[in-house]
């Protein structure tokens, strides 16, 4: 079995309205379908680790309530070791507001509830019954206290840091130097590096940028165009994405994220985890909704086939 992976992070059940265009300020759209699905990043990163094969316990907090019941049931059912599900009795649990439009692409509005009250002893306490973990995957839908004690705690204990700054802000710079693998999307990377990426050449300059403040190796997500992996070292490479279909964005980053960490667990270098990413994410945007779009590893399999 490869290496158990240990995903911090967040739960949320997620609301979903389909329609045809994400509305503007003060405009009300009718029409659209709706429907619930549990989400949250850190959620849909560690299911994505179960199903694509990897050995995954995840760290997280949920309130006493309906929602919450449901996503940690979700997760006995998906073989995700829940040891570290902690309950807030005070708290709701995350909710997220999601619109899709008719090309695919969402807007999120997230509540965090009890995920704002995951705090680095509860990590502290979760992680030591992993002594043998080797590689850690977090978010930013958690408090950032609670991201840099993790990420310095499996720093001290030898494991390696893969970081989705996923929802960016301010702070982040301030953790770098404790990750391995940061893994911004476009508009995460423009705000971490200060460049706006319009092709590939931009992308390895922000990747450079992002780099140059601590960071190990800079993964960007360029959606239909795959992925720019910068090396430590300074070697670049473009990734390309299979051609697909679009139906719905909503977790396909975290579908790159659980899949680019089941790789590196397995042993497989940085190229070749990538490219295992960016196939599996390209399933995921062919399906609506979040932990519903992660796909089989024999899918991802297939798709390689094909």
């Amino acid at each position: 079995m490869s290496s158990k992976i240990i995903v911090v992070g967040s739960m949320n059940m997620d609301m979903v309205v389909k329609t045809s265009h994400i509305p503007q300020p003060g405009e009300t759209v009718l029409g659209g379908s709706f429907f619930m699905n549990p989400g949250g990043k850190g959620a849909n990163q560690a299911i994505a680790v179960a199903r694509l094969g990897g050995n995954v316990a995840f760290v997280g907090k949920i309130g006493d309530d309906i929602f919450g019941k449901q996503s940690s049931q979700l997760f006995d059912e998906e073989g995700v070791d829940t040891n570290g599900i902690l309950s807030d009795h005070d708290s709701p649990s995350g909710i997220a507001l999601i619109t899709v439009d008719e090309h695919g692409e969402n807007s999120i509005v997230v509540a965090p509830g009890a995920n704002a009250h995951l705090e680095p002893a509860d990590v502290e306490r979760v992680l030591e019954k992993y002594p043998d973990s080797k590689i850690l995957l977090m978010q930013l839908e958690i408090p950032m206290r609670t991201v840099e004690f993790a990420a310095q705690h499996a720093r001290e204990k030898g494991m390696q840091v893969i970081l989705n700054p996923a929802p960016a802000n301010e702070l982040v710079p301030g953790v770098f130097h404790l990750v391995d693998i940061l893994t911004p999307n476009v508009n995460e990377a423009e705000m971490l590096s200060g460049i706006r990426i319009a092709d590939t050449a931009s992308a390895r300059k922000a990747a450079e940028a992002i780099q140059a403040q601590g960071v190990k190796h800079v993964i960007i997500t360029l959606g239909k165009d795959g992925a720019a992996l910068l090396e430590e070292g300074g070697l670049f490479y473009h990734i390309p994405a299979p051609i697909v279909e679009t139906v719905d964005t909503t977790a396909a980053g975290d579908v790159f994220n659980g899949a680019l960490a089941v790789a590196m667990a397995e042993g497989k270098v940085l190229t070749d985890a990538t490219a295992f990413a960016c196939r599996a994410a390209s399933i995921a945007v062919t399906k609506m909704g979040a932990q519903s779009s992660i796909p089989f590893r024999n899918e991802v399999l297939l798709h390689s086939m094909k």
